[in-house]
């Protein structure tokens, strides 16, 4: 196998998705489709870093936990290209500060839920441990 097939301009680009989060937004008659893209790992890990908390331990000491809840807000935010959750007025016009915020101000709880599930599934997180498992014994 050649080591060119691993170069940037050999790499096959994964395609936005577009995705109805919710039946209330309507253009021309129809439900708007919000688009999804994947993020990069970078991306990814620079969110992850940001969710992390300090946790004290009964011992004195502290360890790190995620706070997941806060990490799927912020990749489904970062995946987000349109509506585009970053824009002040969108913002103000729910009266939130933030794209994470914004996002689950402008869906109802069930919405919220299918597009983080949406957004898993974009960026590949849709395989499940018990799938890997699989995979790796055959």
């Amino acid at each position: 196998m050649d080591l060119d097939i691993f170069l940037s301009r050999n790499k096959i680009k994964k395609e936005n998705v577009f995705f109805e989060a919710s039946k209330a937004f309507v253009y021309d008659g129809n439900p708007a489709m919000w688009e999804i893209k994947a993020i990069s790992g970078n991306d990814e890990e620079e969110i992850r870093q940001m969710c992390v908390k300090r946790v004290p331990k009964n011992n004195g000491g502290y360890t790190e936990e995620l706070d997941y809840g806060k990490y799927l807000g912020k990749i489904a935010a970062a995946s987000t290209v349109y509506p585009d959750l970053f824009d002040a007025e969108l913002q103000n016009s729910y009266g939130v500060f933030g794209e994470d915020a914004l996002l689950k101000e402008m869906l109802t709880a069930g919405e919220y839920l299918a597009y983080i599930k949406k957004v898993k599934e974009v960026n590949g997180f849709d395989t499940t441990n018990k799938e890997l498992i699989d995979e790796a014994k055959n």
